[in-house]
């Protein structure tokens, strides 16, 4: 058994019992590896898990934001220090602020808005239905409404305070400035120049595994005002393109911009982790470590990478993020000692 077979094996195992499918994506320099265990349900007949298996990546649907910010930036489209008003659908009343410095898309992603976590008034109406589809009906119209309900705290840029608000707000603007709805921008600034196949935000993606909370089958997420923060989906093939784009930075239509997410903006609060764009950074050793992470209710993800090496990992598993977050940091684990660091 080689090393990664003895990674997958503990990924299993920080799944946990309810996972019926598990992968691993990982490449060191020239080598590519995908390991899948499992089938896609645990109903009899599910077809097995595969590299082509489609997984919900929740929050790690940032780091496509992101991607897709710094590539209307770069190609002359709109500006990081944009001020959010600029770019409001028409008739949108931007957010309340005492402070006379304007939320600008930069604060957007990197969590410096001033934003709270979520959208007024979304945790009340996402109670019903908390463990399966809270934000099914945050639609745009809500989203507008709770724009202008709500109220910046402390001066925008200032204070880190991560904020799914913010960053599926940063979703919408740029598909307000690409003139497309959010999935079909991403498809075609993102995954047409990167040859992902698999990618986007629909709920009834072919091959997509079904998700389970305690071993209880999760409808497909949906957040359809917020796509930005936690909607798209991806499989370890299409993953480990879009990993080694970002460690190799080779792409030529997206280089610049995979290298703007990368810059790094603040340190975080009580701690040596920079951020970039979105992505989390951390040094170590001599290497540079990118990575991120997302849940929706029926899965769990984590995605890094280091431009030294290059190293990438991706670990998706079809079950509820837990407390305990093994599965996350059974990928960051394999993500250092594919890097040489362990």
């Amino acid at each position: 058994m080689n090393a990664l077979d003895r990674a997958l094996g503990e990924a299993v195992r920080a799944a946990g019992p309810h996972a019926s499918a598990v992968t691993l994506a990982v490449t060191c320099g020239d080598r590519e590896e995908i390991r899948c265990h499992g089938r896609t349900a645990w109903e009899p007949g599910a077809p097995p898990c595969t590299p082509a298996t489609v997984f919900e990546l929740g929050s790690v649907s940032k780091t496509f934001t992101a991607l897709l910010l710094a590539e209307l930036a770069t190609r002359g489209e709109l500006a990081l220090d944009d001020p959010v008003e600029r770019r409001l659908p028409p008739h949108w009343r931007p957010a309340r602020s005492g402070s006379a410095r304007p939320i600008r898309l930069l604060h957007l992603a990197t969590h410096t808005s001033g934003l709270p976590r979520l959208p007024p008034g979304l945790l009340l109406s996402a109670l019903p239905d908390w463990f399966g589809n809270p934000y099914a009906t945050f639609d745009d119209r809500r989203l507008a409404g709770a724009l202008a309900r709500t109220t910046v705290h402390g001066t925008p840029g200032s204070r880190y305070r991560y904020s799914n608000y913010g960053v599926g707000l940063l979703g919408r603007l740029l598909a307000e400035t690409g003139g497309l709805p959010y999935g079909e921008l991403l498809a075609e600034r993102i995954g047409r120049p990167l040859g992902l196949t698999a990618t986007g935000c629909r709920p009834d993606a072919p091959e997509l595994a079904v998700g389970y909370r305690h071993r209880r089958a999760r409808p497909p997420w949906l957040i359809p005002g917020l796509p930005g923060a936690g909607a798209v989906r991806s499989s370890g093939a299409d993953l480990t393109h879009y990993l080694r784009a970002h460690a190799e930075g080779r792409n030529g239509r997206l280089g610049a911009a995979l290298a703007e997410v990368q810059r790094l903006r603040l340190r975080l609060p009580g701690s040596t982790d920079r951020l970039g764009l979105v992505w989390m950074h951390r040094h170590s050793g001599d290497r540079d470590l990118y990575f991120h992470t997302g849940g929706t209710r029926g899965f769990t993800s984590f995605v890094g990478f280091s431009p030294q090496g290059p190293t990438t990992v991706a670990a998706l598993a079809n079950t509820g993020p837990a407390l305990d977050g093994r599965f996350v940091q059974a990928g960051y684990d394999l993500l250092r000692a594919a890097a040489g660091l362990d």
